[in-house]
């Protein structure tokens, strides 16, 4: 029995209230948070960084955020992408315009808060409709929001083509400069990112958010406001998309154009979370692992089993494989991989025995 609960008594409300109050789970979690600290950077390689492990913890901090807003509060949204757009073009011109703010934390920060800012003016619709007519209105916040950027001009520093670059990047005296500092700099605000979304969902406005999700008449009902629930969780939502958009023009790109942060990502984001789980903070993860390894496992199957293939045509068979293979972990299991690691917990309680 690997993962045995039973003996593990709380005495106390903090004991009770732990966010990990299963020992194998702390356990695990600090271990690969260790890990993830002390044995990657002493053993990564330059392509490990700049393709698999940054934008994976940028992708799963950006799912983290449509979670919040999808998975916890059942309100549907197709503008992701846009809300990552307002936080990376809020921190370039931040960090354009004030050269006394040139810290990444602060620049980060303030593409959150515009984003989060944004994310209320377009969950306004959401007070009056809801699941398809919603996710309407906010693929058209996506289309504005692209239309926005690439016409006025003053947003990209008066560019012709729309793209800006950043350099010379610094926290609190630390320069920024190869891959494994962007790493850790990254793996830093998407613990800390987490730690913070997991004490929201457990607590009471994460209750009002699956109340509103669950019946939103009943959450009003007995006591909950429609009104500022649903628009705590935009903001919520898109402040943890801005941010992760201010990561990813900052420390993945390094330059970029507004068709870095289109349709394309937002859908995406919201397949990183529906393969992942909804309402699970951990499928977050999974679901962004997912949709980061298995293109490049796919772009290198070709090579290991011999086979000789054209670029293109490995181009169009990610495509068709990979859509495939969404398509059918869909309907094998629609919960997402969330419920494959809970179905793995509920065999580890009971290992060896088969029931």
């Amino acid at each position: 029995m690997l993962y045995r609960e039973a003996g593990q008594f709380k005495t106390d409300y903090a004991a009770d209230q732990q966010i990990f109050p299963i020992l194998q789970d702390r356990i695990f979690v600090f271990g690969v948070i260790a890990a993830a600290f002390a044995i990657v950077p002493a053993i990564a390689s330059e392509y490990l960084y700049t393709e698999i492990l940054i934008p994976f913890l940028i992708l799963s901090l950006a799912a983290i955020g449509l979670n919040i807003l999808v998975g916890y509060c059942g309100q549907v949204s197709l503008g992701t992408g846009g809300f990552m757009a307002v936080g990376a073009y809020a921190a370039y011109n931040l960090w354009l315009r004030v050269p006394e703010a040139n810290n990444l934390i602060v620049v980060f920060l303030f593409g959150g808060l515009m984003a989060a800012a944004v994310g209320i003016l377009f969950g306004l619709p959401s007070l009056r409709i809801k699941g398809f007519y919603l996710a309407v209105a906010t693929l058209a916040s996506q289309f504005f929001l692209d239309w926005l950027f690439a016409r006025v001009k003053w947003l990209t520093n008066y560019t012709p083509s729309g793209s800006v670059a950043v350099g010379d990047l610094h926290v609190f005296g630390w320069r920024i400069d190869g891959p494994a500092d962007r790493y850790l700099l990254i793996l830093g605000m998407v613990v800390i990112a987490t730690i913070v979304a997991k004490n929201l969902v457990r607590g009471h406005i994460g209750r009002s958010w699956m109340a509103i999700r669950d019946m939103d008449i009943a959450a009003e009902i007995i006591g909950f406001r429609p009104l500022r629930t649903k628009l705590l969780a935009f903001a919520v939502s898109s402040f943890f998309i801005g941010v992760a958009g201010a990561m990813w023009g900052f420390l993945r790109l390094g330059s970029w154009e507004p068709l870095a942060f289109d349709i394309n990502r937002s859908f995406q984001i919201l397949f990183m979370v529906i393969i992942g789980g909804l309402g699970s903070l951990v499928g977050s993860f999974m679901g962004a692992a997912f949709i980061v390894l298995t293109p490049v496992l796919l772009n290198q199957l070709p090579g290991w089993l011999g086979v000789n293939m054209s670029t293109a045509m490995i181009s169009h068979l990610e495509f068709m494989v990979f859509g495939a293979m969404i398509v059918f972990f869909l309907i094998v299991e629609p919960h997402g991989l969330a419920r494959l690691w809970a179905i793995a917990k509920e065999k580890l309680r009971l290992w060896p025995f088969p029931h």
